[in-house]
C-alpha cells in the first residue's frame, strides 16, 4: 500500500518539548491560573496543578520545542543512505531553520512529512509554536480547507491502526513487535525536561530524538515489507548539502 511512495520525498521527524518554565513557582501568576484551568480535566483530583506541571510540555500553549530531528533518504545513491540532522536550541531560531529545510527541499505536492503519532502531536505542535513566534507556517503544515487525501502527512501510528481509532501503540512497542532492533536506551520522554533544565545537555536530547526518527523510518520500511537500514547506511549530517538534488 505504501510501495508507490518515493522514499526520497519523505521527511521523517520527531520533536522534543519541555514546559516553558523549569518549575511551577517560576510560572507567572496569570499563566498559573490558565494552567490550573487547562489541566483540571486530565489531572482530576489525583494531582495538584503544581504537581502536574511537569507534563506542561505536552501542550503548545504551556511548552516549547527544544529539538526537531529529521531524517531523509539521499536520492540517487547506492546503497541506500539515510541521513539524520537535528535543529536545537532557542525555539524561534530552530523553527525558522526547520521551515527553511521544509520549504526548500520538502515543500512540493510530491513530498510528505512522516512521524509517529505526529498528526495529533508533532505537526500541530510545530504549527502552533510557529504562530506564537509569528513565523509563517510552511504549506506542508497548513491544513485549512484541505481534503483528507490532500494532506501531505504520513503517520506510522495511523498506518498501524488500519482504521481502528480506539487503538494506540507506542513507537517502542511497534518497533518491538515488528522485530526492529532497539538502540541502547539512554533517556526516555519523561526525562527530557530534567536533562534540559538541570543537566543542560541538548546534545544528549538530540541523540535521543534522532534515535526515534531512525526508528520511525525503520517502522515505515517494515510497513512496506522492505529491508531495514543497516548501521552502515545511517549518517549524521551537519549540513543540507546532500539535499540539493531533491
Amino acid at each position: 500500500m505504501l510501495q508507490h511512495l518515493d522514499l526520497t520525498k519523505i521527511l521523517f521527524l520527531d520533536i522534543e518539548t519541555v514546559p516553558n518554565y523549569p518549575y511551577y513557582a517560576a510560572v507567572p501568576a496569570v499563566e498559573q491560573h490558565l494552567w490550573d484551568e487547562k489541566s483540571k480535566y486530565q489531572r482530576k483530583e489525583e494531582f495538584s496543578a503544581e504537581e502536574f506541571y511537569e507534563r506542561a510540555g505536552i501542550w503548545a500553549e504551556f511548552g516549547k520545542i527544544i529539538c526537531i530531528s529529521v531524517g531523509y533518504f539521499t536520492p540517487q545513491q547506492h546503497p541506500r543512505a539515510f541521513r539524520l540532522k537535528s535543529f536545537l536550541g532557542e525555539e524561534a531560531q530552530l523553527l525558522k531553520e526547520f521551515k527553511i529545510l521544509v520549504n526548500q527541499h520538502f515543500g512540493t505536492a510530491k513530498h510528505r512529512l512522516c512521524g509517529h503519532n505526529a498528526k495529533e502531536f508533532d505537526f500541530p505542535y510545530i504549527a502552533r509554536r510557529m504562530l506564537i513566534h509569528q513565523i509563517e507556517i510552511p504549506k506542508t503544515l497548513q491544513l485549512f480547507n484541505k481534503k483528507p487525501w490532500e494532506v501531505p502527512h504520513l503517520d506510522t501510528l495511523h498506518l498501524w491502526r488500519f482504521g481502528d481509532y480506539k487503538h494506540y501503540t507506542s513507537l517502542k512497542l511497534m518497533a518491538y513487535v515488528l522485530g526492529i532492533p532497539s538502540p541502547k536506551d539512554d533517556i526516555d520522554g519523561s526525562q527530557v525536561a530534567q536533562v534540559y533544565y538541570e543537566e543542560k545537555d541538548l546534545d544528549r536530547i538530540a541523540r535521543y530524538c534522532e534515535r526515534d526518527v531512525l526508528t520511525v523510518a525503520q517502522v515505515f520500511l517494515k510497513l512496506r515489507n522492505e529491508q531495514l537500514l543497516s548501521e552502515e547506511e545511517v549518517f549524521y549530517s551537519k549540513n543540507e548539502s546532500d539535499l540539493s538534488k531533491k
